[in-house]
């Protein structure tokens, strides 16, 4: 990434300053997270680590990317193992974070937010999720993300849709028109599974509002019990068999974004991060976005950033990431990291791009956030969750079931 002559000065000022008093010996810190979707930001990621390398003789920061699901495998198995990482990318919230805080793999970093004034530096909204685990502070905000419809402005002119829609009931009438024009309204990748989670859980949230919503996915409520969630898997089974690309069953997410590019389908369910692939793919000015008409809340999460307790430098690893989220770092990288949703509170957007404008408004619409659902649940919650979503949207399960298959496995928990 191309840096002015003095922002790159104040960076590597910084980072001498933030390593000052590092220890000369070899260290190295391992470091997974996600593959990059943008290959700017794998450029930028590169860069950061050299200038913290510089500035802290005798350090290394080891970077190693594998995709979602990988990423879960892999830290399943390390927390077995001598193997583990000193940091690690995961979600914030009980499910997916939670995971790994209750498999005892994730260090409580409460001395850190203290030494580093953490709470000062990032947004209340990103903090949250570090304070939901019992025994201390888990993890450190790495982005805030929110989650809307992308849509084909050239497809919605083709199906005579002249606005956009803020009901759930206008969303509907809009995905007849397409298909009327014989246009799929969304595109999905079956594969992954959490891809068709995101329309069941706005589904969910409009459906049972938000109250009931968040008591479902605590297990508080009774999902059979409620017409709401049975209410819900019909509405998404009427998505799924009227609306929606198909075959979706056997593609993955980025199968389906490739045919969203080609005009196969009207409307992608996806986060703010895909402006930049969209940036990437020169087809920002094809297409819009605004939030799933009818709830009351952003649908969104926090993804964070963990200290390993499998770790033999914690303090060096706090010290990088304290880096990583610095002002000067993400100020000169505001786009990559966030854009108008970055987690530093000092961290200004200058973007001109209408979808980053476009998110800004997004973000300053809405002051309550809903978690998706794999992050909201327990993992072996999530993975029947998955199942019954799976089986509904494949025509082997009946709606008027589903809800009561999900609620038969949550009662059989120890």
């Amino acid at each position: 990434m191309g840096y002015g002559k003095s922002l790159r000065a104040a960076i590597i000022s910084a980072a001498a300053m933030l390593g000052a008093g590092a220890a000369a010996q070899a260290q190295e810190i391992k470091f997974w997270t996600l593959s990059f979707d943008n290959p700017e930001m794998a450029k930028t990621f590169q860069s950061i680590i050299k200038d913290f390398e510089a500035a802290n003789p005798g350090v290394t920061v080891k970077l190693e990317n594998r995709g979602t699901d990988e990423h879960k495998s892999a830290l399943r198995v390390a927390g077995g193992s001598d193997q583990a990482p000193d940091i690690y990318y995961m979600w914030g919230g009980l499910g997916l974070g939670g995971e790994f805080v209750k498999s005892g793999l994730a260090l409580p970093m409460d001395k850190y937010y203290a030494e580093y004034k953490w709470d000062d530096q990032f947004i209340d909204p990103a903090l949250a999720f570090s304070k939901q685990y019992p025994g201390g502070r888990y993890g450190l905000p790495f982005t805030f993300r929110g989650e809307a419809i992308y849509y084909n402005k050239a497809l919605f002119e083709k199906a005579g849709i002249t606005s956009l829609p803020t009901t759930y009931d206008e969303l509907l009438a809009d995905a007849d028109k397409l298909a009327k024009a014989g246009i799929p309204a969304f595109t999905f990748g079956g594969t992954v599974n959490w891809h068709v989670m995101r329309l069941m859980d706005e589904i969910l949230e409009i459906q049972c509002g938000p109250e009931k919503h968040d008591a479902l996915m605590a297990m508080k409520l009774n999902w059979a019990d409620e017409p709401c969630a049975t209410k819900s898997f019909e509405e998404l089974h009427k998505w799924t068999s009227k609306y929606i690309l198909k075959p979706f069953m056997g593609i993955d997410q980025g199968q389906s974004f490739n045919l969203f590019l080609a005009g196969r389908a009207a409307m992608m369910l996806e986060g703010n991060w895909l402006v930049g692939q969209l940036k990437n793919a020169n087809k920002l000015a094809d297409y819009g976005v605004f939030p799933f008409p009818g709830a009351s809340r952003l649908y969104g999460f926090a993804e964070y950033d963990y200290i390993s307790t499998k770790s033999k430098n914690p303090d060096i690893a706090a010290k990088f990431l304290n880096y990583l989220e610095s002002t000067p770092v993400q100020q000169a990288n505001v786009e990559l990291f966030g854009g108008p949703a970055n987690v530093n509170r000092n961290v200004k957007s200058s973007s001109a791009d209408p979808l980053d404008l476009a998110w800004g408004k997004i973000f300053g619409q809405f002051h309550d956030v809903f978690v998706n659902g794999d992050q909201a649940f327990p993992l072996d919650v999530t993975t029947e969750y998955f199942r019954v979503i799976n089986e509904v949207a494949s025509d082997h399960l009946d709606p008027k079931a589903a809800a009561g298959e999900l609620q038969k496995f949550i009662a059989s928990r120890k």
